[in-house]
């Protein structure tokens, strides 16, 4: 199940990765899915694909606090 916005800001950067290759995953059943005409609900597909996105927009926001010196 896809995690929430706030519980993303609260993972580490290993765990966002896990995260990432969880839902790419996921995606990757998805599409499969619905190449065989198995997938019910198509819109499953552009909710994974958002909470791919969201996920890469935070492990970039911390690389970039990293290359700024970190906290």
């Amino acid at each position: 199940m896809a995690r929430s916005n706030t519980e993303l800001k609260e993972l580490g950067l290993a765990e966002l990765v896990e995260e990432l290759r969880a839902t790419k995953q996921e995606a990757l059943n998805l599409r499969f899915r619905n190449a065989t005409g198995q997938l019910d609900n198509n819109a499953e597909l552009k909710t994974v694909k958002r909470h791919i996105a969201r996920i890469n927009t935070h492990i970039r926001a911390r690389e970039i606090v990293l290359a700024e010196g970190g906290q």
